[in-house]
């Protein structure tokens, strides 16, 4: 894979304004819809992904992007996988708002009566992206009081994760649904998913085939079976815990703790801890927060004779050996055990997921894996999100020359495939959507970051560093260097 070329090669800046191009025209004027044919309304983690973009061309938009999710939150706390937009036809997307009725089925769970959102949530990358769009333009975020308006929704968003999605009593958060965790039809959905009775095939009409290849997206039996898990959860009145337990974790029930999922909300710990910090208080409760949340992950989810973090299904209480790339992002947790992390690094490079031997791209599943398909969304295909988690985490555990690597390898997929929504692991093809956000996004962040570290010889960054060197400087390497693309 090639070394990354620094931005003034000839290449980087028509590539950066490619990419600001994709993210303009996906922009509603409020958010930034993911793709106009296949998602044509806000999504969670997607906007959390490209505001760390947006904050290099436009701090005042990435801001706007955060501020416009999580106007949307519930009053439980949760922030909700997606934002509708009512001047789109219903018949544009499913499930459409009519099917997830927030506004009177989420009554009970505080859901806003002047926007309509699903019910389910996504990862929560929020926190880690406000600081970073914070630490782009200090003054502004400043002026505005951006900080000062998030931290507390960011606090009841972590609060809501913490104890009503604690389903397993360890500690960790459960997904009730797959869409929740991101990664849609990933094998380690399969076998809890087996336990749920599809919806019937004639009660729904899959949007996603009018822009999409069948061949690439979900079955209609994993369909059937997301439809049902859906419509049981919203008419339970989206209750957690104890109130919704018999539909969530009985004998017909899903609730899965996913490695990246936590791994994603302790990251969010630690940055919360550092815009606690920015705001006058010490930050400790919550980086103490975090490290026993890491610790957590790795009793409740590493296996060590695998080297990978496996999900933990809630309902038999045992690991799913699967093997995805979820299990490889961990890798961004700053005080995860020295030798889990290179460990982790072993099998990523080893013949599961191949990289820099087989692979361009980090796979999203298995390549040795009987489910392996490498067009089929997440069972096998590189996606742009988790590829850039995995190169921070290589950067922030010492391996530089393969964030490097693995860098360069990101921005000529993302030139040549045209901001595919997700690649070929081997050859780069392009699949799904083009000019999807995130993929835009992301690159514009590589491409600041590969700026700088040319501009400052790659300077090295402390390995395994404390978390509180993680608020500090890890938290830059991950992006939070301020300033704009020249």
């Amino acid at each position: 894979m090639p070394e990354p070329k620094p931005s003034s090669a000839p290449f980087a800046e028509p590539l950066h304004v490619r990419a600001a191009q994709v993210l303009h025209s996906n922009w509603t004027g409020a958010s930034t819809v993911p793709s106009h044919s296949l998602y044509p309304h806000q999504w969670s983690w997607d906007s959390a992904f490209i505001a760390i973009g947006l904050r290099h061309v436009s701090p005042l938009r990435a801001q706007s992007e955060l501020e416009t999710l999580l106007g949307a939150q519930w009053g439980d706390g949760r922030i909700p996988h997606i934002v509708f937009n009512p001047s789109v036809p219903l018949d544009a997307y499913f499930p459409s708002p009519d099917f997830w009725r927030s506004s009177t089925a989420g009554r009970a769970a505080g859901a806003p009566r002047t926007v309509q959102t699903s019910g389910i949530v996504q990862p929560p990358v929020h926190a880690l992206a406000v600081w970073l769009v914070h630490a782009a333009d200090p003054g502004l975020s400043r002026a505005r009081s951006f900080l000062s308006r998030m931290y507390p929704r960011l606090a009841a968003w972590h609060r809501y994760l913490l104890h009503r999605r604690d389903l397993g009593g360890g500690g960790l958060a459960s997904v009730v649904h797959p869409w929740e965790q991101g990664m849609d039809n990933a094998p380690s959905w399969d076998a809890p998913l087996s336990r749920v009775t599809p919806a019937p095939a004639r009660s729904f009409r899959r949007a996603d085939l009018d822009h999409g290849a069948a061949e690439d997206r979900p079955t209609d039996l994993d369909y059937g079976r997301y439809v049902r898990l859906a419509a049981d959860y919203r008419d339970a009145g989206y209750a957690d815990g104890a109130a919704g337990i018999t539909g969530t974790v009985g004998a017909a029930g899903f609730a899965v703790e996913d490695p990246a999922f936590n791994a994603l909300l302790i990251a969010s710990e630690h940055a919360l801890a550092r815009i606690a910090r920015e705001l006058g208080a010490t930050g400790t409760a919550r980086h103490a927060r975090a490290e026993r949340l890491t610790a957590a992950l790795v009793d409740r989810l590493w296996e060590p004779a695998q080297g990978m973090f496996f999900c933990r299904d809630v309902r038999t209480d045992e690991l799913i050996p699967e093997r995805g790339v979820s299990g490889l992002v961990p890798l961004i947790l700053p005080t995860l055990p020295r030798e889990t992390a290179a460990t982790l690094v072993r099998t990523l490079r080893g013949p599961h997921f191949g990289l820099g031997d087989t692979t361009r791209l980090v796979p999203s599943y298995d390549l040795t894996g009987p489910a392996f398909d490498p067009h089929r969304y997440w069972r096998g295909p590189a996606w742009f999100n988790t590829n850039w988690l995995v190169e921070r985490g290589l950067r922030l555990h010492g391996e530089h020359a393969r964030a490097r690597r693995l860098r360069g390898a990101l921005l000529e997929t993302a030139d040549t495939s045209g901001f595919a929504e997700y690649v070929d692991p081997y050859t780069g093809e392009a699949c799904g959507a083009l000019g999807f956000s995130w993929t835009a996004a992301l690159t514009l962040d590589l491409l600041h970051e590969a700026h700088e570290a040319h501009d400052v010889h790659e300077a090295p960054e402390a390995a395994h560093g404390t978390a509180e060197e993680f608020g500090e400087g890890a938290m830059g390497a991950m992006g939070a260097m301020g300033g704009k693309l020249r």
